[in-house]
């Protein structure tokens, strides 16, 4: 009987301890968990100040084919890729109506020609024929100046390559209603190509010809891309609150006509600065003082903003333990 009653006594406290301790860790979690220690390795190395923006990639040169009038397209050639040279035709638009209208006029001044013709041989019997030539005369000239205009209304609607160099993009297709607000050509040498970016107002002041700045691209994450600046528009975007920064880009770059990337701008930069990379875990990933799991710990990286320093996305921060000074 004495034995029962302490064996109960025994179970009871077991479990009271159980449940006290339970609620304890409930309570306080932190007192039953490893304390996190930090740590930190301290490095000479080169730091930078990158100025942010966007912008796209277009070659130095190349310029944008645009109808002058709205008519419809009855030839488009299929070139884009392909060298042109200056003047050479690349589409043309229906005419008829013009060459109509350039043909009528002709009619007409062939007609004012015999009449000016006829008067010529009679403007010495009198006064009155002299007039009478003077006023053929002017209308024979009014009829020429009018069929040169015609001529040139009629040769607008031809679309020609305005310089040397590729046809980078071509748009719209035969059958189709075009006009002044439609490109339908983008012609130009294909390199030397650059990128045309956006920096804000308050920025610009610390940009120069001459600094180098690092590219990033979602076509080429894992590629180093840089470029140089080479001009900056004096007159910047009110609307905006942008000024417009152009970037030389060189011959080897990977990025095409018409990508959109992102600019760093280096405008500050250190050579031999103290750089310090972190690294937490907790005291239970250690194997020891010079060592510990990767799995267990979290790297501290820059956070990056519109004016930031400059770090790679790719480039790793891990600390080398060694000679590291541990802090609990």
């Amino acid at each position: 009987m004495p034995s029962r009653s302490l064996l109960w006594s025994g179970s009871m406290l077991a479990v009271f301890a159980a449940l006290a301790l339970g609620g304890a860790y409930l309570a306080v979690p932190d007192f039953f968990r490893p304390p996190t220690v930090t740590a930190a390795t301290s490095i000479l190395a080169p730091v930078s100040e990158a100025i942010y923006g966007t912008g796209t990639v277009e070659p130095e040169r190349w310029a944008k084919v645009v109808p002058l009038q709205r008519r419809r397209l009855v030839e488009i050639c299929r070139c884009e890729g392909q060298a042109v040279r200056a003047g050479q035709i690349l589409g043309r638009q229906d005419d008829a109506e013009e060459v109509s209208a350039l043909h009528e006029l002709e009619i007409n001044h062939e007609q004012l020609q015999r009449d000016r013709d006829r008067a010529e041989r009679d403007r010495d019997k009198s006064d009155a024929a002299k007039n009478e030539y003077e006023q053929r005369q002017t209308q024979f000239d009014e009829s020429k100046s009018r069929i040169s205009a015609q001529k040139v209304r009629v040769d607008s609607l031809v679309l020609r390559a305005p310089l040397d160099g590729m046809v980078l993009r071509r748009d719209g297709e035969v059958g189709e209603i075009v006009g002044p607000t439609d490109v339908l050509f983008w012609v130009g040498p294909p390199t030397p190509m650059q990128i045309v970016a956006e920096i804000n107002e308050e920025e610009i002041t610390r940009i120069a010809v001459g600094q180098k700045a690092f590219l990033r691209s979602e076509a080429f994450a894992t590629q180093a891309l840089r470029a140089t600046v080479s001009q900056i528009t004096p007159k910047g975007d009110p609307t905006r609150k942008t000024f417009r920064v152009y970037l030389r880009l060189p011959p080897d770059t990977p990025l095409r006509i018409g990508m959109t990337v992102e600019v760093n701008i280096i405008y500050r930069e250190k050579t031999a600065a103290v750089s310090r990379s972190c690294v937490t875990a907790s005291l239970s990933a250690f194997r020891s003082v010079s060592g510990f799991e990767a799995a267990a710990m979290s790297r501290s990286s820059a956070t990056c903003g519109r004016t930031r320093p400059y770090c790679p996305r790719h480039a790793p921060i891990w600390p080398t333990v060694r000679g590291s000074t541990w802090k609990m």
